[in-house]
């Protein structure tokens, strides 16, 4: 399986196991990942973008200060601009976020569902999974533009 066929398929799988969509940014520096990956509703990306959440967004604070992992529900408390409440109205009721650092290189991944928690196995599954995208992608940065293309329209793709 060529890299790129890899880095899909864990994307596709990921995408399978979120019921209400995703957000991976994958080796942030200075705030920025070279890579973002996003599944939400575009409704809440369109919104979330427009009102300047991410500067707000309790699990961006939580992921660039932590490594581990943590509930949304635990983050409400930090939640001083109600991003997660407004989260909410998109069908992102409950989640996890995932954050490390592996090889000098920070990773961030929020997971969304409406119907419940994600339990800790499923937790485990989706952190595995972001560590793998992680080190798959930990020297993409010199990738031919061609590569870089495809990588960018599989992320246009994935953020419907």
């Amino acid at each position: 399986m060529t890299q790129k066929a890899s880095i899909a398929a864990l994307l596709h799988d990921m995408d399978r196991r979120t019921p209400s969509g995703f957000a991976l940014a994958l080796h942030v520096q200075f705030t920025r990942p070279t890579f973002l990956f996003q599944t939400y509703a575009k409704r809440w990306m369109d919104q979330y973008s427009a009102a300047g959440m991410v500067v707000h967004d309790p699990l961006v604070h939580w992921g660039l200060q932590n490594s581990g992992r943590v509930r949304w529900s635990d983050l409400e408390p930090i939640d001083t601009h109600g991003v997660l409440e407004a989260a909410k109205n998109y069908g992102l009721m409950n989640g996890s976020c995932v954050s490390f650092i592996d090889s000098g290189s920070r990773t961030i991944g929020g997971f969304a569902r409406a119907d419940r928690d994600y339990t800790d196995a499923e937790v485990d599954l989706l952190e595995a999974d972001l560590l793998q995208l992680h080190r798959a992608t930990l020297h993409m940065r010199t990738l031919s533009s061609a590569d870089e293309r495809a990588l960018t329209a599989l992320s246009i793709r994935l953020t419907h």
